[in-house]
């Protein structure tokens, strides 16, 4: 007789000890990255003027300043880069005499 009061006793705190739980939190997205407001994505436009001119440090950092890229990356010839798309990214491609070829968002 004991154990048939039991059974239902432990199945109800059981139940009483599932009750207080909540569901796991909803994940929440991360934030969009920060756009750059009437220069395009990466401000490729306002920088064409240095294609065809060769490629110094302080170029690059007066290019990156100009633009107002998030960030901006000095590709060579021959050199592994990461396929991703990043619209607010700013690539400087130059060729084998380190003079910019192209310059453009990615």
């Amino acid at each position: 007789m004991p154990f048939k009061l039991l059974t239902p006793a432990i199945a109800g705190l059981l139940l009483a000890g599932c009750a207080g739980m909540t569901a796991p939190p909803a994940h929440e997205s991360a934030p969009p990255p920060p756009r750059v407001e009437s220069r395009g994505e990466c401000g490729a436009a306002q920088v064409q003027d240095r294609v065809g001119r060769a490629y110094s440090e302080a170029l690059g950092e007066a290019i990156h300043a100009e633009s107002g890229a998030a960030a901006m990356r000095v590709i060579r010839p021959g050199e592994a880069v990461t396929l991703d798309y990043r619209p607010d990214r700013l690539n400087v491609r130059l060729d084998d005499d380190d003079v910019i070829s192209e310059i453009g968002c990615g």
